[in-house]
């Protein structure tokens, strides 16, 4: 059985861009480190959207373009595409807050069950819980883990009531 870890919509635009945060500017040395050491497997999630973003309800209630599908915001930080394309790990583009096509991938991809599964990345409070979540409902058993130190969210005051909505779900909540 193998671990896996999953990192979650670390692109451009949520590091220095349109949505960018000192925080998830901070944590990206730490995570390029933790994707080079992972010793198991690595998929990427990219959170995507289109032209149209601000017709949809996502851009009516947070009006701010951003990872729009084919622009420099969209793509993950430059070494974390290269440490992607070394280990030629899979990347999701999901065009909601948690990856839809997720389980079914894990569940063909690992018949045998998976170790573990460590989620990173950002936004903790958006993104980041709303995988942790899914993973949770489609594989209660499987024990589940976002190490707090690799993430980011809109706010520090979000990030910890996301760590906090993530601990009573039973995810682990690690430092590291």
């Amino acid at each position: 059985m193998k671990k896996l870890l999953l990192v979650i919509d670390m692109q451009n635009d949520f590091i220095d861009g349109s949505l960018g945060t000192k925080e998830a500017q901070k944590i990206l040395p730490a995570v390029i480190e933790k994707v080079r050491e992972f010793d198991g497997d690595v998929i990427f999630t990219r959170d995507t959207h289109f032209e149209n973003y601000m017709e949809t309800q996502e851009g009516r209630r947070l009006p701010v373009p951003h990872c729009i599908k084919g622009t420099a915001g969209w793509e993950l930080a430059p070494e974390l595409e290269r440490l992607r394309a070394k280990r030629n790990a899979p990347v999701f583009d999901k065009l909601t807050f948690g990856c839809r096509e997720l389980p079914a991938y894990l569940a063909e991809s690992y018949p045998e069950g998976l170790e573990s599964a460590e989620l990173i990345g950002v936004c903790t409070d958006i993104c980041v819980i709303s995988n942790a979540l899914l993973l949770k409902a489609f594989f209660p058993e499987l024990p589940v883990s976002v190490t707090a130190s690799l993430c980011a969210g809109v706010t520090p005051e979000s990030h910890e009531n996301a760590l906090k909505a993530m601990k009573m779900c039973q995810i682990e909540v690690r430092q590291e």
